[in-house]
């Protein structure tokens, strides 16, 4: 994969900003607020190496090496100080690049890489056990999302309010997982690699925001406080009735930090 040749989305106009999604999913998985972002700022929403349609990388996938394909699209798009925003795994990666100096002003939405052993552990067995499943059933997954029941069935888990996702943001999410063929290494480097790096006080290239879902069932929310602790000077945002994706169960809020917090 030559440097810099991700996938994106790029739409609207304005001061540019960088969307990077979590673990299995794809630059769709912004879909809830693209447009309204795109309504005041130039949206470049990517595809990381092994998902979407984006290729895998040739060597080892890490946090590292997944962080260092989108600082190298970065170089390669002449974006050079543009705002990032981040959600689960990318959100950790928009951290890892704030911490590089890369970028401007970071949002991170309930990022991966601040838990204890324990909480580690409970992170590892949830995910391994339900992908199995999702994958599984990929056969009935139109029916399934199409659905309240369903959707609150598949994706608990990750929101508040599961019943009142669109299907189709349901359905493609599903999907996304299949398509994904760094699934499992991308989920093996978040539980075996190190914990995410901090940033000592002034040291990131603009304003850190750290947003947390109350009900987030993966990345606790007691969590928040280490990585805000880890970044000082950043603030921390919490979205109430929201689970592990502000911008599925709080979309107009996550859209109003997101404005609020870069450019």
């Amino acid at each position: 994969m030559a440097a810099g040749s991700l996938n994106f989305d790029r739409r609207g106009s304005g001061t540019p900003l960088l969307l990077v999604h979590g673990l299995g999913a794809s630059w769709a998985s912004w879909s809830p607020i693209l447009d309204q972002l795109a309504q005041h700022r130039d949206v470049i929403s990517i595809d990381l190496p092994g998902f979407g349609d984006t290729p895998p990388l040739p060597g080892e996938v890490t946090i590292a090496s997944l962080t260092d394909a989108v600082s190298d699209f970065i170089d390669a798009h002449g974006l050079a100080g543009i705002d990032t925003v981040g959600s689960s795994m990318g959100a950790r990666m928009v951290l890892e690049l704030a911490r590089r100096g890369v970028g401007g002003d970071t949002v991170a939405l309930d990022p991966g890489g601040f838990w204890s052993p324990g909480e580690l552990r409970f992170f590892s067995t949830a995910l391994k056990a339900s992908l199995p499943l999702v994958l599984g059933l990929q056969p009935v997954m139109p029916a399934l999302t199409g659905n309240p029941v369903g959707r609150t069935a598949l994706l608990t888990q990750f929101s508040a309010a599961p019943w009142k996702l669109p299907a189709s943001v349901a359905l493609h999410e599903m999907r996304s997982f299949k398509k994904a063929t760094s699934l499992r290494d991308a989920l093996d480097a978040l539980v075996d690699g190190p914990l995410q790096e901090g940033a000592p006080a002034g040291t990131t290239p603009g304003r850190v925001t750290i947003g947390w879902g109350r009900q987030d069932r993966v990345t606790l929310p007691k969590q928040a406080e280490r990585a805000h602790a880890a970044f000082p000077g950043s603030e921390l945002h919490w979205f109430d009735k929201c689970g592990h994706f502000p911008m599925w169960d709080q979309p107009a809020q996550t859209v109003e930090l997101i404005l609020g917090r870069t450019g």
